[in-house]
């Protein structure tokens, strides 16, 4: 099978696509034949070296949409199952962004019948990045919730989670996007900056860090998306950072809220994987609104 991995770190133009064996699944996996995968940033700082792994083979691509084609034992899963799956690693030899993908059995989850596949391939890793996140945030019904970076993937998904969970949602982005994150949801919305001390809670998709903390009222909770990257804790406000898990459960219940329209799925653009290498090109340049995503 091909897929796309990085063996020296850099820019785009290090994106190399290999011929590999296909992998089998073990017990409690099942491999997934790769209808799409999502580009994240992520994969970016992977490409650059963020995580470390010199002298190695890395694979890219944590989410994936497509159906399952060979299941280990003790899995409920059968050939045929058209499913999504968010497989997280760093620093691994191969990830999702390859033809085919073992992955954990309680990683999977039945694929939203009402999108393709690449639509759905954008779900896993940014929805239930703002799920998460929005757990640890606590808040309740009526709070206040000021989102950074609403525009973004995760950030959008944020939004209409929150919203339905009963959460007041002002969205900090650019001028420009407002019509976008209003139509998300937001009731509020704020460019630069917002009021001091307003907000019961921030979930930092901007990774803002300390300067969003300004935001915060006395007492309240910031929450960032970048594990350990979180700001010291002032003012009584609790501080912390998501780091995503895999769920199948939890994004099975994501896809149905797709399937339900609660959850709107953006595709920027797409590549054929061969052409990785531009992905994360257009990636690099910044701007993009919605995911784009490899189609082996």
């Amino acid at each position: 099978m091909r897929a796309a991995v990085v063996k020296t770190f850099g820019g785009p133009e290090s994106v190399e696509i290999v011929e590999t064996e296909v992998p089998e699944p073990g017990a409690r996996q099942v491999r997934i034949r790769v209808a799409a995968a999502a580009l994240n940033p992520v994969d970016a700082g992977v490409r650059g070296g963020f995580f470390g792994g010199a002298g190695k083979q890395i694979g890219f691509g944590w989410d994936v949409a497509g159906t399952v084609d060979a299941t280990g034992v003790a899995t409920a899963w059968s050939v045929g199952d058209e499913v999504v799956a968010l497989d997280p690693g760093m620093v691994r030899p191969l990830g999702t962004h390859a033809e085919y993908v073992v992955v954990d059995t309680d990683a999977v989850a039945k694929a939203p019948a009402t999108v393709d596949a690449v639509h759905a391939a954008t779900l896993p890793l940014n929805a239930l990045t703002a799920e998460q996140a929005l757990d640890l945030l606590a808040l309740a019904e009526g709070q206040s919730l000021l989102v950074t970076g609403a525009a973004g993937a995760v950030g959008g998904f944020a939004i209409q989670l929150a919203v339905a969970r009963g959460l007041s949602v002002t969205a900090l982005a650019r001028e420009g996007d407002e019509e976008l994150v209003r139509s998300l949801g937001a009731s509020r919305f704020a460019s630069g900056t917002a009021e001091a001390g307003a907000f019961d809670g921030v979930l930092d998709a901007a990774n803002l860090g300390a300067a969003a903390l300004e935001w915060v009222r006395d007492g309240g909770v910031y929450v960032g998306v970048r594990p350990g990257g979180q700001p010291d804790p002032v003012r009584g406000i609790r501080t912390t950072a998501v780091a995503v898990t895999s769920d199948g459960a939890r994004l099975a219940g994501l896809a149905s809220l797709v399937d339900d329209g609660v959850l709107t799925l953006r595709v920027a653009d797409t590549y054929p994987l061969d052409a990785a290498a531009k992905a994360h090109a257009r990636l690099e340049e910044g701007g993009v609104r919605g995911r784009l995503v490899l189609i082996p």
